[in-house]
């Protein structure tokens, strides 16, 4: 079975009971645009209600895995003026996709879309496993980090780099980084934003394997899986969720309201200006 979506941002592939996932914006590294968060959480959504379903693979075409947010969206960023009335923040509310936004809940969820694109991994009952090269920074970062295994090729660029840009990760970025690494190695990532190799990644434990062919490594895990009974296989998927993602939806929240807080404030707008400038920016004092 073949399906394509959202104007071929995601393509999808099923066989044998493993789906063959891949982002599809090869002129912009994958970057995340509107219409890439839409298909990705629909494409998931999708594979989350297959009962045949034994493993997902997740890559991306060309030359990179996910270079993080389209640097449109920055460009907003730095005209934009703070948080809407409704407490959605005007780079969500501009990034329409399918009569939603980037920000845009829907009933009973305990995501936004921005952050459903990499939550949704953690929906899927069967086991998603990222292969990674290129680029995964940002967006791209935390969508891999929403999948339960990560195979890279040493020389992958990997970088939580939302602070670079005067935000934080934001898309369910810190639940799942805690999760894998300690505090102080999370703390340094994060207030660096520095750039790590797939390597220093595996060192981390960030990443899983390195591999010198990432997608076939996880083409390679996924049909092991496959071949398991997939009864054994969702149920120990669940248990080991129930404890990792154990109040996840409350720091969700949290998420969503300390980003609402940042874009588009003074020091925020600043860190962008200032990296589209390719000068050394100049932050307010903090007000009591």
């Amino acid at each position: 079975m073949n399906t394509n979506s959202q104007e071929d941002r995601v393509t999808v592939s099923i066989r044998d009971g493993i789906a063959d996932v891949r982002l599809n914006r090869v002129d912009k590294r994958n970057a995340l645009d509107s219409a890439m968060f839409s298909a990705i959480a629909r494409v998931g959504k999708e594979l989350a209600n297959d009962n045949n379903l034994r493993a997902v693979v997740l890559s991306g075409n060309g030359a990179s895995f996910c270079a993080g947010l389209d640097f449109g969206g920055f460009q907003a960023m730095a005209g934009s003026s703070g948080a809407s009335k409704d407490g959605n923040s005007p780079i969500a509310e501009s990034m329409e996709v399918d009569s939603q936004n980037a920000g845009s809940m829907e009933s009973g969820a305990i995501t936004h879309l921005a952050q459903q694109i990499c939550w949704v991994w953690q929906e899927v009952p069967v086991p998603v496993i990222a292969a990674l090269h290129g680029h995964a920074l940002g967006g791209g970062l935390q969508l891999a980090l929403g999948t339960d295994i990560r195979i890279a090729h040493p020389t992958t660029q990997i970088s939580m780099r939302e602070v670079h840009w005067g935000l934080i990760p934001d898309m369910t970025g810190t639940l799942m980084l805690s999760r894998l690494v300690r505090d102080d190695v999370a703390k340094d990532l994060v207030f660096s934003a520095r750039v790590i190799s797939g390597i220093e990644a595996h060192e981390l434990g960030l990443v899983t394997r390195v591999s010198e062919t990432p997608l076939e490594v996880a083409m390679q895990i996924a049909r092991e899986v496959a071949g398991r009974s997939p009864d054994a296989v969702r149920g120990a998927k669940a248990l080991i969720n129930r404890l990792s993602n154990a109040g996840a939806a409350e720091h969700f929240a949290e998420e969503r309201r300390i980003i609402y807080g940042l874009i588009g404030k003074p020091n925020q707008v600043e860190a962008v200006t200032a990296n589209f400038e390719k000068r050394p920016a100049k932050f307010e004092a903090l007000q009591n």
